[in-house]
């Protein structure tokens, strides 16, 4: 994924060896085409010297013969869109197949057909992979590399082959490995975190406001199990990220009770009735929640448009948790009281 101007995040699930992945990815594979040059052999080249527009090249594996090739590049990587691992059909064999772009298809059809029964050399970092004859023209723009291949070295191959279009020095500036277990103790950490924050958030509001501290941590309950509710619908993977912003929506959705009920002190102490103090603590905190939470849902936007993978994760649990919260502290925590102050008909505030 790109990050910033010049930088690129790279993450390959399942990959356990890190030093191997860099030592891959780091290698910047040259890939030519050439024709074998037959006017002389290679030994008698090597005695004397090659003939005029041609070279030996070694070969990628060290018990090969080395090859006399052409200079001249016929094709390059540039050309190629796709390279994979496979097996021949016929022979079972591990190979890697090849696809020309359209121009390179157009070229690779003309050299074939006009070097019909002629040695086409592959080249890789200037070590011959393969020379095999031309038996026909191949117009179709494609093709295979054979040999003594595994399947992971084929893999290899295939990838330094499509990496061999846009050579590109690698520079790691951070490196992060995370196993099964590791993964697995960040999510338990941070379930444990959430739990004694949800715990510190209950003792302070009852510590707090006593009864209407009670009816916010129902509010706050109810707001978790719409969190959580939603992102089942969603079929959401719950990460560390999105754990974080549940753990964040409890201090949100507290703040809107904390607003009210500090507005209902005000105009208790004022010498207001209970129930017109509740309902002015209401109305008058209405207009700040709605402005804070707004503001905090347009900076979750922000970030689930702007971000990438654990980043947006953070901004939808977060953002669903601040339109539930909207929901919890108005209307749920207000309910409350208002049964409660039908049932009970109260003369004081116990907050």
């Amino acid at each position: 994924q790109r990050q910033g101007e010049d930088r690129i995040v790279l993450q390959v699930p399942g990959f356990r060896d890190p030093t191997k992945l860099k030592e891959l990815v780091g290698q910047t594979a040259k890939l030519t085409f050439h024709l074998v040059d037959h006017s002389i052999s290679v030994s008698e080249a090597q005695t004397s010297r090659p003939p005029a527009g041609s070279q030996i090249f070694q070969s990628l594996d060290p018990s090969d013969p080395p090859e006399l090739l052409r200079k001249r590049v016929l094709l390059s990587g540039e050309d190629l869109v796709e390279a994979q691992a496979g097996f021949d059909q016929d022979t079972n064999e591990v190979i890697v197949s090849f696809r020309f772009n359209s121009s390179g298809a157009q070229r690779f059809g003309k050299i074939s057909s006009e070097n019909v029964n002629r040695r086409f050399a592959i080249v890789l970092d200037d070590k011959v992979i393969t020379a095999p004859n031309i038996n026909e023209p191949i117009l179709g723009g494609s093709g295979q590399i054979s040999g003594n291949f595994t399947i992971e070295t084929a893999n290899n191959l295939a990838i330094l082959l499509r990496s061999g279009a846009l050579p590109a020095s690698l520079n790691v500036i951070e490196e992060r490995s995370v196993g099964a277990s590791l993964g697995e103790d960040s999510i338990a950490a941070g379930e444990t975190a959430s739990v004694i924050a949800f715990i510190a958030v209950t003792v302070f509001m009852i510590a707090s406001y006593g009864l209407f501290g009670i009816f916010a941590v129902i509010a706050l309950i109810v707001n978790i199990s719409i969190i959580v509710s939603l992102l089942s619908l969603m079929q959401a993977t719950l990460t560390l990220p999105g754990i974080a912003g549940i753990a964040l929506t409890m201090g949100v959705a507290v703040d809107s009770s904390v607003l009210i009920f500090e507005r209902i002190r005000e105009e208790i102490r004022a010498g207001k009735s209970v129930i017109i103090g509740i309902e002015a603590g209401f109305s008058r905190a209405y207009s700040t929640i709605i402005d804070a939470n707004l503001t905090g849902l347009l900076a979750g936007i922000i970030l689930f448009w702007l971000g990438v993978g654990p980043v947006r994760g953070f901004a939808v649990t977060m953002c669903i948790g601040i339109m539930a919260s909207m929901f919890t502290a108005i209307t749920l925590t207000r309910l409350l009281i208002v049964e409660w102050l039908r049932i009970t008909r109260p003369q004081t505030v116990p907050i």
